[in-house]
């Protein structure tokens, strides 16, 4: 875990409410598909965890929902502000178990971390597909950016204004090797009811500290009491107890 000072590259909206923002600088450590970053803004006591969706040689790709005042901070800053980062944290996806053909399932603003899982799995000889889930078309991202790494690529909206009508749930194809998942927590509900395969699910959660000094996060599995920031985000199929 490094505390950096990055600069931001580039900071544009890919919709009206997503946005895009690179960082640049000297990076000790690379982030692993899965890990996430704490955003450190001006006025703001705690951070903001993001998690990563890309990352290349000295350069940080993040994607993040403008949803309250620091979010609505970052999308106003410009190239060539510094952002105190501390990264790379938790502890990401476990590609051991993927099988030939993993099936990747992201979830609105679920979906940035397993761009970066794509590649890597890639990298491995895999052969992933990716089902991509918005509400409606006005809020489609990154499906380019999939469709070019040379993958399957289904998406499906709620409202059926794009791509197939429904939640990614009712878009499942047949046959995959396993799965991974990132998205809001009724869709990890229904993913983990309909999935046939093991599989992995990254967690969105409220964090103090971000690295598992504070015990904010803790969630309740099969083996006990979990930190989602520093002994998730990822949780494998098998541990996951769903608070009734």
């Amino acid at each position: 875990m490094n505390d950096l000072l990055l600069t931001i590259r580039k900071n544009i909206p890919l919709t009206d409410t997503v946005c895009k923002m690179t960082l640049c600088g000297m990076f000790p450590e690379a982030p692993h598909a899965g890990q996430f970053v704490n955003l450190r803004l001006s006025g703001h006591y705690l951070r903001r965890p993001i998690s990563v969706c890309d990352y290349d040689d000295g350069e940080l790709t993040i994607l993040y929902k403008v949803v309250g005042e620091g979010t609505a901070q970052m999308r106003g800053m410009k190239p060539g502000e510094k952002l105190s980062v501390l990264m790379p944290l938790g502890n990401g996806y476990d590609t051991a178990p993927a099988g030939e053909t993993p099936l990747l399932l992201g979830g609105g603003v679920g979906v940035p971390p397993l761009y970066l899982l794509a590649k890597e799995l890639l990298k491995l000889g895999k052969h992933p597909s990716a089902v991509l889930g918005f509400n409606t078309k006005t809020e489609v991202f990154y499906e380019k950016e999939f469709r070019a790494l040379g993958i399957g690529v289904t998406v499906a909206t709620a409202d059926g204004s794009y791509g197939e009508k429904g939640f990614v749930t009712d878009v499942l194809p047949e046959n995959y090797s396993y799965f991974y998942t990132c998205g809001p927590e009724p869709m990890l509900k229904a993913v983990f009811a309909s999935s046939g395969t093991g599989g992995q699910f990254s967690f969105e959660e409220r964090m103090g500290c971000g690295f598992g000094a504070c015990m904010g996060c803790s969630c309740r599995t099969v083996t006990g009491y979990k930190r989602i920031c520093k002994d998730g985000p990822v949780l494998y199929k098998e541990e996951i107890l769903w608070e009734k």
